[in-house]
Order: C-alpha cells, then sequence, then structure tokens
C-alpha cells in the first residue's frame, strides 16, 4: 500500500507563494521588497523637498503646489497602472518584462513581496520626475511638487498592501478594497485607480460602467 506523499497545495499557497523572477538568486532577491521599504527611503526626501519648498514660497503656492502634486500623481498611477502594467504581449521579450512588471502580481497578488516596487526601479523614476518637474515647473515649485507627488506614492504603496493583507473595518476601506479584488479576479480590464478610483468614474472603466 503506497501513499501520496506530495504536499497539498491549496489557492491561498498559489495565490501567495511566486517563482522566482530571475535566474540568479542575489537578483531575485532584490525583486522582493519589505511593503515598509518605500517608506523609509522616500519620507526622508518627502521632508526635505517640503522644508526647502515652505521657506521659500508664499502659504498659497504651498498650498496649490501640494494639491497640484497629489492629483498629478492619482492621475500617473492611474495610467502607469493602465498602459504600462497592462500592455500585455503575448510572447517574446515583451510578454517576459510584463509578466516581471505586473504579470507576476496578478498570477500571485497576495505575495507580500511583490507588493511594492523595488528600489532599482522606484529611485530612478523619482529622479526622473523630479527632473522633468524642474524644468517645467523650476524650483522653489518643483521641491513642494515633487513632496506631495512622493507622498502619493507612498499612500498608494501602502495602501495596495493593505488592501491586499488587512480586512478594513471602514466604509472606505471595505468599498477599496472590493474594487481592487474585482480587478484581480473578476476583470482586470477596469479599476486601475488603486488609491484613487474616482478616475476610473472619469475614463470610463469603473466597474458598474463596463457592466452596463
Amino acid at each position: 500500500m503506497t501513499t501520496d506523499t506530495a504536499p497539498y497545495t491549496t489557492r491561498t499557497d498559489e495565490l501567495s507563494a511566486s517563482p522566482p523572477m530571475f535566474r540568479w538568486r542575489w537578483l531575485d532577491k532584490l525583486s522582493r521588497v519589505h511593503h515598509l521599504v518605500p517608506v523609509f527611503l522616500f519620507t526622508p526626501a518627502v521632508v526635505v523637498l517640503f522644508v526647502l519648498g515652505v521657506t521659500a514660497m508664499s502659504p498659497l503656492a504651498v498650498v496649490g503646489c501640494l494639491a497640484g502634486g497629489y492629483v498629478f500623481w492619482t492621475l500617473f498611477e492611474y495610467w502607469l497602472h493602465r498602459i504600462v502594467f497592462h500592455f500585455e504581449p503575448e510572447e517574446g521579450l515583451g510578454a517576459r518584462l510584463h509578466w516581471i512588471i505586473h504579470g507576476v502580481h496578478h498570477d500571485h497578488p497576495n505575495d507580500p513581496k511583490r507588493l511594492v516596487m523595488p528600489p532599482a526601479v522606484s529611485v530612478p523614476l523619482a529622479a526622473l520626475m523630479f527632473g522633468l518637474f524642474v524644468l517645467v515647473l523650476g524650483t522653489p515649485a518643483a521641491y513642494m511638487f515633487t513632496a506631495s507627488f512622493l507622498a502619493g506614492y507612498l499612500i498608494y504603496d501602502e495602501l495596495h498592501y493593505y488592501l491586499h493583507h488587512a480586512r478594513p473595518r471602514t466604509a472606505l476601506g471595505r468599498r477599496l478594497r472590493e474594487l481592487h479584488m474585482r480587478h484581480h479576479f473578476q476583470d482586470d480590464t477596469v479599476g486601475y485607480g488603486i488609491s484613487a478610483p474616482w478616475w476610473d468614474s472619469v475614463f470610463r472603466t469603473a466597474y458598474r460602467d463596463r457592466r452596463r
């Protein structure tokens, strides 16, 4: 009499345990990031940029740049998710890149180490955006605008982790989690705005709009 000793894999296990992304173990470790890493990495930058801006700007200009930076982040988040993360070539290098950038998250959405952007990507991207803001806005406005933009990014990253690994108790939290879970498990062509779902209503990618 023989018994099957192979480990039993549950659906929860499959959603949580993502496979190695790269052949080299050290490189794969760099692709797995604790969700608090962006907080420790970018909070000092946000504080420094805020101080540089607030000491050289009028209160009205400060409020305007803070509001503008956050709104711009929410638009950036929506279109990055919709256009870049969900550009899905069927084969070749493009398909491989899509899986690395976002596909692995949809295949294993509960893996806690695949929920935030690795610093090797987020830091150069933040530096690029800061440079663009300086060119367009000049200083000190770019300091405050970037501080708000990066704060929006941190809110998004931590909220994304929270929606996957917590059970929100507020009506707003439950609604955000519901919308994001619909994106993962019902229709990934809707619900691109994670921290700012109102853009889905504006651009007609809300779940209710598409269902109609």
